[in-house]
């Protein structure tokens, strides 16, 4: 998969809900978003790139980074 469309993808879903007042519900709503409705090899390779440090994944929003770090168990 591209890394870069992954991670476009994973901040148009934190875009959305980092307007949400409660920045808890909004790291849970993210997680649940990718938890949800990204395949397992979605997931499995967008956290293997964070985890490596990938290049493209320095363009992640932090809500994204912090619920995905947060949740990472729980996405794998």
């Amino acid at each position: 998969m591209d890394i870069a469309k992954l991670v476009r993808m994973a901040n148009q879903i934190g875009t959305f809900f980092q307007a949400m007042p409660d920045h808890a519900e909004a790291l849970e709503g993210i997680a649940l978003h990718l938890q949800k409705f990204w395949d397992p090899r979605m997931r499995r390779e967008f956290l293997g790139a964070l985890e490596a440090g990938h290049a493209d994944t320095q363009a992640l929003l932090p809500i994204v980074r912090e619920a995905v770090q947060g949740r990472r168990a729980a996405l794998e």
